[in-house]
This record gives C-alpha cells, sequence and structure tokens, in this order.
C-alpha cells in the first residue's frame, strides 16, 4: 500500500472523529491506515459525543505505540486532546517494543492498531502491551486469538498471541504479547459468504482471586446451555487466571470450514455465575442461528487487514452491518481508494469490495 504516494508530500487527510459511530475506532482504523499508505492525518472532533470526549488514556498509548513504529510527527497527543495530528515519517519499522496503558485500558485495542503495519513489514516484531485484557467494550484477550488471528491468517499474516497476566477492570495490569513475522503471499481473492459447517466449539471459563465454584458454575451452565442448543463443546477450559486483580468471564467462540464466530460476557459484582455464562451462550447462539461467516466484531475488524493486504476482490458475510462496520469502511475510503459496498439480504449483509 501507498507505493504511489511519498511520505509527507500529501496535505493531511482532514477526518471528522465524530462521525459515525464516534468512538475510539476511528482514530485507531486511522493510526494504522496512515501508517500502511504514509498519509498524514488531521482528527477533529475526537469522541465528541461521549460523556468525557478527547483522548483518554488508552487512545493516548495508541497514538504514541503507532508513533513509536513509525517515527511519527505528532501535535495533540495530549489527555482530553480533541484534534490530533498525525505523520508518519517511515514505514512501520519492525523490532521490539513495549507499552503500558498505565489503567485497565484494552490491551486488545493497542494490538489491533499495531498489528496491520508490522505485519506488512519485511522482518519480525516482538510487542509488549500492559493494561486490560479483558474488559468492557473490547475485544478479549482470546477472542483477538482465536477469531481475529486465524482470520487474518488467511490473509497471509503470521501472527502469534500470548498472555503472560490477565487484567480485569478496574485495576488492569494485564500484559499480552505479539510475535508478528513478515507475511506469506496475499490470496487473489477472498470469499467468506458461506461459512460451512461448525468445526470446532470452544468454552472458556476464567475467573482470578475469586473462588473456584465461581469458574466451575460458569462452565457448567455454559455447556449445558449449548447442549440444549443441540451443540457440543469440543473443549470447556476452566482457568484460574493469574492476575493483580480480580475478574471472571466467559467465552465461547465456534470455528467454522470458513468463518468465525464468538460470545463474550463479564462477570461483576452481584452478577451470578449462570447469567455470565447465558450472557456468552446468547451472543454466540444469536451468531450461530444466522447464515453469516464473520460475527459482528469480526465484521468490523477485518476491514483493516483486507485492504493493508492489497486483495483486489473479497467479500464477506455478517448478520448485520453495525455502526462500527459502516464507519471503518468510511474511515478507510478516506485513505484508500477502494469501493466497498453493503448488500442487505434477509438474514444477512454482504460486505463486497471489488477494485
Amino acid at each position: 500500500m501507498g507505493e504511489g504516494n511519498p511520505r509527507g508530500m500529501q496535505d493531511p487527510l482532514v477526518i471528522d472523529g465524530s462521525y459515525g459511530e464516534g468512538g475510539g475506532q476511528i482514530l485507531r482504523a486511522a493510526l494504522s491506515l496512515s501508517i500502511l499508505t504514509g498519509r498524514a492525518f488531521r482528527m477533529v472532533r475526537i469522541r465528541a459525543k461521549r460523556s468525557r470526549p478527547g483522548l483518554r488514556p488508552q487512545h493516548l498509548t495508541a497514538v504514541q505505540a503507532a508513533a513509536a513504529i513509525c517515527h511519527a510527527v505528532v501535535e495533540g497527543a495530549e489527555e482530553g486532546s480533541q484534534e490530533l495530528y498525525f505523520a508518519p515519517q517511515q514505514p512501520a519499522q519492525p523490532g521490539s517494543y513495549r507499552f503500558d496503558v498505565g489503567t485497565a485500558g484494552a490491551t486488545g485495542l493497542i494490538l489491533q492498531t499495531l498489528i496491520p503495519p508490522l505485519a506488512e513489514a519485511t522482518a519480525p516484531s516482538w510487542v509488549s502491551v500492559t493494561g486490560g485484557t479483558h474488559v468492557p467494550w473490547s475485544p478479549p484477550f482470546h477472542y483477538l486469538q482465536r477469531v481475529f488471528t486465524p482470520a487474518t491468517e488467511v490473509l497471509g499474516w503470521r501472527v502469534s498471541l500470548h498472555i503472560k497476566r490477565w487484567g480485569w477492570y478496574p485495576r488492569g495490569g494485564g500484559r499480552v504479547q505479539a510475535a508478528v513475522r513478515p507475511p506469506t503471499p496475499a490470496p487473489q481473492d477472498v470469499d467468506w459468504v458461506e461459512r460451512g459447517d461448525l468445526t470446532h466449539l470452544w468454552v472458556l471459563s476464567a475467573s482470578s482471586n475469586l473462588p473456584d465454584h465461581i469458574r466451575e458454575r460458569q462452565a457448567k451452565q455454559a455447556r449445558r446451555r449449548l447442549q440444549s442448543a443441540g451443540l457440543s463443546p469440543d473443549t470447556v477450559d476452566v482457568v484460574d487466571a493469574p492476575s493483580p486483580g480480580i475478574g471472571t468471564c466467559v467465552i465461547v467462540i465456534g470455528a467454522y470450514e470458513n468463518g468465525w464466530g464468538g460470545g463474550v460476557a463479564l462477570g461483576a459484582r452481584g452478577k451470578p455465575a449462570e447469567r455470565v455464562a447465558d450472557e456468552a451462550v446468547d451472543e454466540f447462539l444469536a451468531f450461530h442461528r444466522s447464515p453469516a461467516a464473520l460475527d459482528p466484531f469480526l465484521a468490523d475488524q477485518v476491514v483493516v487487514p483486507l485492504l493493508a493486504r492489497g486483495i483486489s476482490r473479497w467479500r464477506y458475510s455478517t448478520p448485520q452491518a453495525t455502526n462500527h462496520l459502516r464507519t471503518v469502511i468510511w474511515l478507510s475510503t478516506q485513505f484508500v481508494p477502494a469501493h466497498i459496498t453493503l448488500h442487505e439480504e434477509t438474514d444477512r449483509v454482504i460486505v463486497q469490495c471489488s477494485n
């Protein structure tokens, strides 16, 4: 990407950070695509519609991390800032990097900012991020490891993820690592419309610094609910997770012949273990009962990787076109001259790109 765009030779793109979903997603995708294309941008009205607008600590970490891997010129990288200028001076530089959100901010969102440019580099990189690993409003570590990463592997990326310590809200303190190796050749086209049969069903019930019976009850309820729906998990992992904080979760992930989907639920004070399991299973079953190949979360997460790989023709199905999906499509086409369309059918949406 960006072969015809000498770095620093074009006026920066001006991006309205309040567009569509209007959250941190626009910023993170813009950082990735800016490094990949070499195109500078100025973002205004960052998170303007949020109760606490502007950059929060995890957004600042994403900016600082992105700047570190491409030696970017940055202005406005301050907590609460609603305007940011970002100008990469080099393509992503392979190396060994460590970043600390300093709060329970999502480590997975930092990784999703850095992986696209580093995955296109010609030498390997190692990235360690400290913060939240299983926290609200972000993909938990195991979703990235078992849904996002396998999908990008089909595209030719070689990313392996490891968790060293779990981080729950509000304490954080988790640590994840990513090894990113140079890619294999990209496929000529990608077709994830018909997902095929379910090939593997995995359940995780984990907790930290809580009685054993909580994670055991979660696992039992998740298995019972899935079996009542005619599904038998291949693996149910019950994990006493090392962490400085307190927390619990249930994650249900299905791999199909040509698709991926998951359901995630986090525990909370006063929330019964069975309800945590029910929420994760309900989310997974809502996807499984649709004919779509990618769940709604993966559907917006794969747009940047697909464009980064330069694949001329791709399409996939998802249960519905979320605001996150529409927003990342809009943002991506500011950087890349791609023609992406949404075709809404009765029980799914087809996302298609043809350049």
